[in-house]
């Protein structure tokens, strides 16, 4: 499928998306009454679309507290149906551009994938030297027009063009920056976004090793040098062509044998474990329902002390 190819507004198509939508959805008082009017709903957004009358509705906004302050946007339920036609058609024109070592938000990969691919990396180059960096406010400084140019470069059906300016204009933290975290197009417009800066990093300057997860990344390579000249620059590159940050905290080069800081895990060329304060975000999340996966996780990922500290935690939930 290329580009040139316009969006499918078909009413099955829309049913379609409906669907996959709802699929693991829990019932909720919006849901509930967007169901009980279900056919006429997904008519007028039929409708809407193909006259392009469509207008995008108001989000529901609330803060997450997790190791940081997070601002998570929802929009209402016909508007994440639109979601999901738009990511279902994005994911099938941009996935074979995007390279190997992306893991976030693609079909058959994930977290837990990454985390024993880099483990493999660190194993396989132990004596090497490591970038850990991540980017500020990531999804708060996507430019707009510059994710539309990224866009157009391949999608050139103005229907489509019409439909994807309405979904990422609906949204600025500033006047034309800034993608919601929580909408499931901000996935697939993020992995979009940061493929400029992946392809540059692995084709134009060509380390040993490059994995992202979301916007965390590192950089391996044997030669410090090397890698510090590669580090400055991908970060002018970030700077000037996508008006991005590196987190300054976080910005770092590291040995494997002293342990990588990596998606909640320490990573070390022959091991791993869970780090403190993921311990300690599982434990404020922890349910009777979750325990046993959570459990599994720390079971295999932290050491004694963090399994005796973590099962008197479960055992204090499942007591409750």
């Amino acid at each position: 499928m290329t580009g040139s190819c316009s969006i499918d507004l078909s009413l099955k198509n829309i049913w379609k998306s409906w669907f996959d939508f709802k699929k693991g959805k829990k019932k909720t008082a919006e849901l509930n009454i967007f169901e009980y009017y279900l056919e006429a709903n997904i008519f007028k957004l039929f409708q809407e679309l193909n006259n392009r009358s469509y207008q995008y509705g108001e989000y529901r906004k609330f803060v997450v507290a997790d190791n940081k302050k997070r601002e998570i946007s929802v929009a209402p339920i016909r508007d994440r149906v639109v979601h999901r036609l738009i990511y279902n058609y994005l994911v099938e024109i941009y996935n074979e551009t995007f390279i190997y070592d992306v893991w976030s938000c693609r079909k058959d990969k994930g977290l837990f994938a990454c985390i024993e691919r880099t483990q493999k990396f660190l194993h396989s180059y132990p004596n090497s030297f490591v970038w850990r960096s991540d980017v500020k406010k990531f999804f708060d400084n996507i430019d707009h027009e510059i994710l539309l140019k990224i866009l157009f470069f391949k999608i050139k059906d103005e229907k489509t063009i019409w439909l994807l300016k309405e979904i990422i204009q609906s949204f600025e933290k500033e006047k034309g920056v800034g993608i919601p975290i929580g909408n499931l197009t901000s996935q697939i417009f993020s992995n979009i976004y940061l493929n400029e800066f992946d392809r540059y990093i692995v084709h134009n300057l060509k380390p040993k090793r490059y994995i992202r997860y979301g916007d965390d990344f590192l950089v391996i390579e044997n030669d410090f040098d090397k890698l510090e000249k590669i580090k400055i620059q991908a970060t002018q590159f970030l700077n000037n062509q996508l008006k991005l940050q590196v987190h300054d905290k976080n910005n770092i080069i590291v040995r494997p044998k002293h342990g990588i800081k990596f998606l909640g895990m320490i990573l070390y060329p022959n091991g791993r474990k869970l780090n403190k304060r993921s311990l300690h975000r599982i434990s404020s999340r922890l349910t009777q329902k979750n325990a046993g996966s959570y459990f599994g996780m720390v079971r295999k990922h932290g050491n004694f002390k963090l399994k005796k500290e973590f099962q008197w935690r479960m055992n204090e939930v499942i007591l409750v």
